[in-house]
């Protein structure tokens, strides 16, 4: 069982990444993704990456959720060292301390929005009934309390998105990591979403990292950093 300690609003870290470095061969060729790529992210902060298509923004994005394993360094999550858990644990300690939104919903189209948002819940085995109420509230908070019954195909791409926020919600993880959330939305939807995303962070005192392209969206947030020749640097970022 991993212990995964409570958010009690300190500046604890909740999440870092130590000197990471990913490699990939391709054709009998080592491609070098990641050189030695460091982040340190603390409760309720609120931190862009941003960077050239193709510079491994989403490789370091898995390596930090401890979806896959780094080449080189170490990934530490709510104080546990990824590399030091098998698979089981490492699944354990994602529903438990991370929730993820990627720029597609990838909500299950056989289930409705109200059980897309259970499952994180079911998945720990609280029992049914407390999950699903404990879906429709968080569901309600994102604005789709009439939305409950419907499935991902009867739902606009805004309403999608936002589901699947509130999905990675549901379980109040210490962080959330979002690659290109809004990336697939028109522009008033990719606003509101983002909206959402920072007003849920400042209730819940959930960390962000997210991944983004857009530069406008990236200066909302309390730090900018940039990930170029596979390592991150800082940059100013405007607060509001």
């Amino acid at each position: 069982m991993i212990e995964v300690p409570v958010n009690d609003g300190s500046t604890a870290l909740v999440l870092e990444g130590r000197d990471l470095g990913k490699d990939f061969t391709q054709g009998g060729v080592v491609l070098q993704v990641l050189r030695g790529a460091s982040i340190a992210v603390r409760a309720g902060e609120r931190i862009a990456i941003v960077g050239a298509s193709g510079s491994g923004k989403t490789t370091l994005l898995q390596l930090l959720g401890g979806l896959d394993l780094p080449t080189r360094g170490s990934v530490r999550i709510a104080g546990a060292a990824m590399h030091e858990l098998n698979d089981t644990q490492r699944g354990e300690l994602r529903n438990k301390a991370v929730g993820f939104v990627y720029q597609f919903h990838h909500l299950l189209p056989e289930f409705s929005a109200l059980e897309n948002v259970a499952m994180p819940l079911l998945v720990r085995r609280t029992a049914p009934r407390h999950a699903r109420e404990v879906a429709a509230a968080i569901l309600a908070r994102v604005g789709l309390a009439e939305r409950l019954e419907h499935r991902p195909s009867q739902l606009s791409g805004g309403e999608r998105q936002r589901a699947a926020v509130a999905r990675a919600l549901v379980t109040r993880p210490q962080i959330v990591l979002a690659d290109e959330p809004t990336g697939n939305l028109d522009g008033a939807n990719a606003a509101q979403v983002f909206e959402l995303m920072l007003e849920l962070n400042r209730e819940l005192g959930t960390s962000l990292v997210i991944v983004t392209h857009d530069e406008r969206l990236a200066a909302r947030l309390d730090r900018n950093l940039v990930l170029a020749d596979g390592v991150l640097t800082e940059r100013s970022a405007a607060r509001t």
